[in-house]
């Protein structure tokens, strides 16, 4: 089945491949709920639902660092790692898209083709599509798959270091941050609000000539964290030395991971995992308005000139906002109550 296809998807059949771990059938299911088809998202919902029930028992993982930092070496490492101790990973590998042709290189399989070769990994790049975030929209619901799948570990790999990717952290477990082994200038280039939400802290490239500046570098970002306030104050963000070349420090990493969770407790995970649902319900409701508001013919009337006057001044943003929505509302036999004490 592909997006574009016209045979409807089968989820009887989709749905029992994602039970029996089938690789084929997971990048299908993904394949559909990045679909944007509206038969094709009715069927993904209806997927979803099914798969429900055998989700949340994964270990979810947001991967960043800044482009050259060795993002794609450390996954790959670190998911032979996980796999040689039992676990099944998942990576959701996001690639940037063009800003101006909207297309994107995809080349995550091509970076980790020893990982990409295992049958007990699944490996799916997808285009970031212009979403904010360093996300695709659908990462959340391909990342739901991938654990109903049977993948214990889920690796969302963001596009690369700026404010906007703190959304990642709203879809897992914990965050990670790979750093280069530089320190001094590179550590000021580094995003403050990345560095605050970060849970651990790996500083790649360990090894060979590299391996003094990064244990320098380790120690000048142990220091600056200690001046950042985590979000758990029982928590401070480990700063370990890896190398992904060489395969080492990868243990210390797992191990964090387990000491974070643990940490946590079921209570405070699961409540975590609650409110980043209900923050994810919240984020489809509004693109779905804008969707619909973007399609209604009075909205769309009114949005050159209020666009135009906004831009001269002439009207407050406020104001165009509450005429676009009036006349959407108008439109389906709603009304918008005016601001307190306007008639």
């Amino acid at each position: 089945m592909r997006a574009g296809g016209s045979a409807p998807p089968d989820i009887e059949a989709l749905a029992a491949g994602l039970a029996a771990g089938g690789r084929r059938a997971l990048a299908r299911a993904i394949t559909l709920v990045e679909s944007q088809r509206p038969d094709h998202r009715a069927a993904a919902d209806a997927l979803l639902a099914r798969s429900m029930p055998r989700t949340g028992r994964a270990v979810r993982i947001g991967i960043s660092g800044a482009p050259g930092v060795g993002k794609s070496t450390f996954i790959e490492a670190f998911g032979l790692f996980l796999i040689a101790r039992g676990h099944r990973p998942a990576i959701l590998a996001i690639d940037p898209s063009s800003p101006l042709t909207g297309g994107s290189i995809l080349g995550d399989k091509t970076r980790m083709e020893l990982l990409a070769r295992d049958s007990r990994a699944f490996i799916r790049p997808s285009p970031a599509g212009g979403t904010l975030g360093g996300v695709a929209r659908r990462t959340r619901e391909a990342g739901l798959l991938c654990e109903a799948a049977g993948f214990d570990v889920v690796i969302v790999e963001t596009v690369g270091v700026g404010q906007s990717e703190i959304a990642v952290a709203d879809m897992v477990d914990l965050f990670l941050l790979v750093l280069p082994p530089g320190g001094g200038d590179e550590l000021q280039g580094i995003k403050k609000g990345i560095v605050e939400i970060a849970d651990i802290v790996v500083v790649n490239k360990a090894d060979g000539d590299l391996a003094a500046a990064a244990g320098r570098a380790a120690a000048e970002y142990r220091a600056a964290l200690q001046l950042l306030r985590h979000a758990h104050a029982d928590w401070t963000p480990p700063v370990l030395l890896v190398s992904a070349l060489s395969r080492t420090g990868l243990d210390a990493v797992w191990d964090a991971i387990a000491r974070f969770r643990a940490t946590l407790g079921e209570d405070r995970l699961a409540d975590r995992r609650a409110r980043q649902a209900i923050a994810w319900m919240w984020r489809e409701i509004e693109s779905a308005l804008r969707a619909e508001l973007a399609a209604d013919s009075r909205a769309a009337a009114l949005l050159p000139d209020l666009e135009t006057g906004v831009a001269a001044s002439r009207v407050s943003p406020v104001a165009a906002a509450r005429q676009v929505l009036a006349a959407f509302l108008d439109g389906r036999g709603a009304r918008l109550d005016p601001p307190h004490g306007v008639p």
